[in-house]
């Protein structure tokens, strides 16, 4: 089972959800950033790493048998905040085109460096697979 949270009189929020409700095998992954299977940045455009760490995210979610919508709770870290904030329209419509139509909460953090220098965006994500109804 897996619910949004939307507390009486507050505004429904675009994009994802404030909180999350769900019951089932919980999925992690690690702070995924957007280069290939052999671990190499083929853009530097931050529109580019979201996908590509979008897909990234949605195959090892697939390793464990999870789908886009299964996401519960993804926290993103970004390099240049203006960018992301001024990209916002990007951002969705690559989100959709990876993700489909599910909006797990999120929290977005400006930093000034990941771990991997050519990395502009990395996210960790947790998903709930519901358990089957008995």
């Amino acid at each position: 089972m897996k619910q949004a949270l939307l507390p009486e009189g507050w505004a429904r929020p675009s994009g994802y959800s404030n909180g999350i409700k769900a019951r089932g095998t919980l999925v992690f992954t690690a702070g995924v950033v957007g280069w290939n299977a052999q671990e190499q940045f083929e853009s530097d455009d931050f529109i580019d790493q979201l996908r590509q760490t979008l897909s990234n995210t949605r195959e090892i979610l697939a390793a464990a048998g999870a789908e886009p919508s299964d996401i519960v709770r993804m926290t993103w870290y970004v390099t240049d905040m203006d960018e992301y904030a001024g990209r916002l329209k990007e951002v969705g419509e690559v989100w959709r085109e990876v993700l489909g139509r599910s909006y797990p909460c999120m929290a977005c953090v400006g930093v000034t460096r990941l771990v991997e220098q050519r990395a502009r965006i990395e996210i960790e994500t947790t998903a709930v697979i519901e358990e089957a109804a008995s």
